[in-house]
């Protein structure tokens, strides 16, 4: 069984969701984050040197980042589930989706975040690079999803889980405004039955 070691506001959400979908049982341990600092806590860097949440551990298996360990569970499983098959035309579709998440998303969007809890008057260099990129990954995003249900075609993947984590991101900075089939896509992957079981892990 698959032991998933969880930090509330911080990645470990996918995980949990992704076996909820696929119904693969497993065990999960939380920890708390310091309450002074918001970092992670000793546990998790007893458990992995990066101290970085989801981290599993499967038999002789531990895994840290969460694209990796969705990766893994979905090579547990016996048939092509929540991935297309390497023969679909949508494989690679998927692949790219699963990578844009924590590639060309996260760094713009993490640094937005992290830019908006400091007085800045928008005259930086990196406050222009910043707005770029997320004009332009959210713009494709929004094409992408005005074709499509899902990211990677017509069905239910688990790129849509890592992409979701970071579309909540951006809805909460208040960047989906005018991205209508952003929005409309967000707001059905927040009524899966398997989503709405993980709302209590933060």
């Amino acid at each position: 069984m698959v032991t998933v070691h969880h930090l509330q506001k911080s990645r470990s959400k996918r995980v949990i969701w992704l076996l909820e979908e696929l119904k693969m049982p497993y065990k999960l341990v939380t920890h708390e984050r310091d309450p002074v600092t918001n970092l992670s806590p000793n546990s998790l860097k007893a458990i992995h040197p990066l101290a970085k949440a989801p981290i599993i551990i499967d038999g002789k298996n531990t895994i840290c980042e969460s694209g990796a360990i969705m990766e893994y569970i979905l090579d547990q499983c016996q048939e092509d589930t929540l991935r297309p098959s390497k023969s679909s035309e949508n494989y690679y579709k998927y692949l790219e989706w699963l990578h844009f998440a924590e590639g060309s998303l996260s760094l713009p969007l993490i640094t937005k975040l992290i830019m908006n809890k400091e007085s800045r008057d928008g005259t930086k260099p990196l406050d222009s690079y910043i707005e770029k990129e997320i004009n332009l990954d959210f713009s494709y995003v929004e094409q992408t999803l005005s074709k499509q249900a899902y990211f990677s075609g017509d069905a239910f993947t688990a790129a849509d889980i890592m992409m979701t984590f970071m579309l909540e991101i951006a809805f909460s900075l208040g960047l989906l405004t005018g991205k209508e089939s952003t929005q409309r896509y967000l707001a059905t992957m927040q009524k899966r039955p398997a989503y709405l079981k993980t709302a209590n892990y933060g």
